[in-house]
Order: C-alpha cells, then structure tokens, then sequence
C-alpha cells in the first residue's frame, strides 16, 4: 500500500516509517487538524528543488546560432499563395 498522507499523532509515532517513506515514495504531507501543513521530502528532492534555475532568456542565449544539426534543413522555395477572399 502506498501511503503519502499521514495525520500528525501517526507521523509522530511513526516518523521513522514517514522518512523511508520519504526517500523511497517520494513526498509525504502531514496533516493537522484534517488540513496539509507540511511535506517530508528526501534531501535530494529538496535539494533539485532549491537549484537555480536558468532564466528563459539566459536558455535562449545558450543556444547555438545554427540549430540546422536539430531541425534540419528547410527547403528554399517560395511560400503558397493564399486567397482569404
């Protein structure tokens, strides 16, 4: 049984349960009162998480110039006419 909800009375008194939990399902959230009030996670989610991440603009730039080697060559031929009328 998979389990990643835990009320707080069970999770501390079976913390230990709770972390490998943790480390081998992913995410587990701690209840009070019926409502989420925290998540347990491994330090290596935690950590990927907490990572800089690379602005948009900062990807874009990192870029080679000629993405020919991705996307392939386009054919040089002149586009089609369309009648909107």
């Amino acid at each position: 049984m998979t389990k990643n909800r835990w009320q707080l009375q069970e999770a501390k008194s079976r913390f230990s349960e709770l972390v490998e939990n943790a480390l081998k399902q992913g995410a587990q959230t701690v209840t009070k009162h019926g409502r989420p009030a925290v998540v347990v996670i491994s330090v290596e989610e935690y950590e990927r998480s907490r990572a800089p991440r690379k602005s948009l603009v900062d990807a874009l730039r990192a870029c080679p110039e000629d993405l020919t080697d991705l996307v392939g060559r386009r054919p040089k031929r002149m586009a089609r006419k369309v009648d909107f009328g």
